[in-house]
């Protein structure tokens, strides 16, 4: 365990002041992960019991969200609308660590970062984001990636994707890969066509774009095939798993998508690998051999290691997808949970809600609402609590939801970042 200098030289580090270390004797609670999951469970277990001993691992200065990534991508929307800090967390009395943990030792209880120092804790909380399975698709490395990019994460592959498509001639392919679930934000990837789509129809129309798809079904597809159908004749092409979509390699050097049935020379690729919990799930021993962190669907405790709970992208917890707005939702609720226990009480079973907007264009959302409830040892959707735009909707309705979109993301961040 570290002592409070070693500590407090990491606070220094962050550029925050030693009064947010609380006093001796209190709990601590360590949460890794400074995204929707991690920052909304600190901010919340702050709140429910002040006396806490709360601590932010967040691994850097900035978050950067991946909500409207894609309109980013496509030129409506500027990176830096994407970044969110720390300081309304810290005036809470959160201490705040801006450098990143790189080991867990879950028996003795402590954390360690790649100065040496360590740091104690009576419950963790992980909520590391996701990382690249680089061994995943034959010819896809980290490498690759600067000319291939992923851009699902925000920040410098965001701008690159940009940048490229800003590049393309005009005429060019534009090729998405979407891997099999489960992977961050299951929509995404047809958001993502729909909004690069806008911005060729507009500057470049000559070009298309192919969507080769690890699975034959996705969510909200009528939805999307609607829109692409009135939006984007003939410019948006899907090739699902059963037509022959599933990518078996890349070559970067000659921008070339490989499928058992076909090459695909690209002007752009933005090539989606299938996804893991990141690296640091794997050392605390909280990841299983899928890569991901199987939790009980109460207050996310691994089933693999006592004391830590896992939230976020990071977990599997049935049937709930890894989206911000669940993120958000298990970090609040795994802190009633943690606060409970570490207090001697039985903690409750909640409901938890998921919203989630799509774009397929600057003025046309929809949106799904579902609500899980811990049940079989997962947490499954209550299916009269189901909610989705219609089909056949007026131009109206749709521009109404991507309005409450937007609403939506300042009102999460708002709330999770202050």
């Amino acid at each position: 365990m570290s002592t409070r200098r070693s500590f407090l030289a990491l606070l220094t580090t962050a550029g925050l002041a030693p009064a947010v270390v609380s006093a001796r004797g209190a709990a601590r609670v360590v949460v890794i992960g400074g995204g929707f999951a991690g920052a909304a469970c600190a901010r919340a277990l702050r709140t429910l019991d002040p006396n806490l001993d709360v601590t932010l691992v967040a691994g850097g200065k900035t978050f950067s969200a991946c909500p409207f990534n894609s309109a980013v991508i496509a030129g409506l929307r500027e990176p830096g609308a994407q970044e969110f800090g720390y300081g309304s967390l810290a005036a809470l009395g959160i201490a705040v660590v801006t450098v990143a943990a790189t080991g867990v030792d879950p028996v003795a209880r402590t954390l360690t970062f790649s100065g040496g120092d360590g740091l104690g804790w009576d419950r963790l909380i992980l909520a590391p984001g996701i990382d690249m399975n680089w061994t995943a698709i034959p010819g896809y490395t980290e490498a690759a990636a600067e000319k291939m990019p992923h851009a699902w994460s925000g920040g410098p592959q965001t701008r690159l994707l940009r940048r490229q498509l800003e590049a393309m001639e005009d005429g060019g392919l534009v090729v998405i890969t979407a891997p099999a679930t489960p992977y961050r934000c299951p929509p995404a990837p047809y958001e993502r066509a729909s909004l690069i789509a806008h911005y060729l129809k507009t500057t470049k129309p000559r070009s298309k774009v192919l969507i080769l798809d690890a699975k034959d079904s996705f969510s909200k597809q009528s939805l999307f095939e609607e829109a692409w159908a009135t939006l984007y004749p003939g410019l948006i092409e899907r090739v699902s798993l059963s037509k022959g979509g599933s990518v078996s390699s890349v070559d970067p050097s000659t921008m070339t998508v490989k499928t058992d049935f076909e090459d695909y020379r690209a002007g752009v690729a933005n090539v989606v690998p299938p996804q893991k919990a990141a690296a640091i799930a794997a050392r605390a021993g909280v990841a299983d051999r899928t890569g991901w962190c199987p939790v009980e669907p109460i207050g996310f405790e691994s089933t693999l290691q006592p004391g830590i709970h896992v939230l976020g992208d990071a977990a599997l917890v049935g049937a709930m997808p890894k989206a911000a707005h669940a993120a958000v939702e298990q970090g609040k609720v795994c802190a009633a949970v943690v606060v409970a226990k570490l207090a001697g009480r039985a903690p409750t079973e909640r409901s938890l809600d998921n919203i989630c907007y799509s774009l397929a264009g600057p003025t046309h959302g929809f949106l799904e609402v579902n609500k899980y409830r811990p049940e079989k040892g997962q947490l499954l959707p209550v299916p009269a609590a189901v909610s989705t735009s219609p089909l056949g909707a007026d131009a109206a309705l749709r521009a109404r939801e991507a309005a409450d979109d937007r609403a939506w993301f300042r009102a999460l961040t708002a709330e999770t970042f202050g």
